[in-house]
């Protein structure tokens, strides 16, 4: 089950330092800083204001030092409130930097991967973009949900580096995979693929999920990271888009070659086989 997981991850860690590949992370990488430059001039000190009134009003700062003093992490008191705003929006600037991944870059990268090759793979066009907008939003929700649920957790650094890679996982698996397989495969390979290859996909997601913490890391900084907030946001977009890219990279040839495969195996007229993998 894992060869083609490993094989996939070869071809796509080579692809990923081909230029073109590279200069692909600057136009999601752009986009994204327009858009988080204007909403931080308009809308952070707002955000972080409000949560000094809120924490302020309801004993906020009380419960939060006596909690930081249990874990060992009590000089984080002082910079509270700009690191959770900075912890708020890290899962929209996520989903900036997916979303314009997945409108810009991922069908450069399908047709990069499928171009060179899986070129006599027969193209059904069974998904679209309303379609990748759709299940980004509704699997963005569920994620933004479980964020914030483990949020507090997210400031003791063995959950950081367990709860991210799981989230990310599961997100990128549900998004990448689509995308990677909307211009090759039908409707209903597309929901097949997807379903009896889940486990390998979500693998993949979770590797890379990993590799997507890294950005994470320049948020543990205490007063350091609020002080370098902008610069620290902007090399946080990039090594996003920069993982995103690789992501999709993975996917694309993963997904082509069990496309590939699976129409091997069910040649048209023939009955797909139904057997999960495991």
């Amino acid at each position: 089950m894992m060869r083609p997981v490993l094989v996939a991850f070869g071809r796509a860690l080579l692809s990923q330092l081909h230029l073109r590949m590279l200069l692909l992370t600057l136009l999601p990488f752009l986009l994204s800083i327009l858009v988080w430059g204007v909403a931080l001039w308009l809308g952070l000190q707002p955000l972080i204001d409000w949560l000094q009134a809120y924490f302020a009003d309801h004993g906020g700062f009380r419960i939060a030092g006596d909690v930081l003093g249990w874990v060992g992490l009590g000089a984080l008191k002082t910079v509270l409130v700009p690191l959770l705003a900075m912890w708020m929006l890290l899962p929209l600037m996520i989903l900036t930097a997916l979303i314009f991944v997945g409108m810009c870059a991922m069908p450069m990268i399908v047709r990069h991967v499928g171009g060179r090759h899986f070129a006599s793979l027969e193209r059904h066009r069974g998904g679209s973009l309303l379609g990748t907008l759709w299940l980004s939003s509704w699997t963005f929700i569920v994620f933004l949900l479980l964020w914030l649920v483990t949020l507090p957790l997210s400031f003791i650094p063995p959950f950081t580096f367990l709860i991210q890679p799981l989230l990310w996982g599961w997100l990128t698996s549900r998004v990448m995979a689509y995308d990677a397989l909307a211009d090759h495969a039908s409707g209903d390979e597309l929901k097949r693929l997807m379903r009896r290859h889940r486990w390998p996909l979500l693998a993949i997601g979770t590797i890379t999920g990993a590799m997507g913490a890294a950005p994470t890391l320049l948020w543990i900084g205490g007063a350091l990271s609020v002080i370098f907030f902008p610069l620290l946001a902007a090399g946080a977009i990039w090594l996003y888009v920069l993982v995103f890219i690789f992501t999709g990279l993975w996917f694309a040839y993963y997904c082509l070659e069990a496309l590939r495969a699976e129409r091997g195996a069910n040649p048209p007229g023939a009955v797909p086989v139904l057997k999960d993998i495991n």
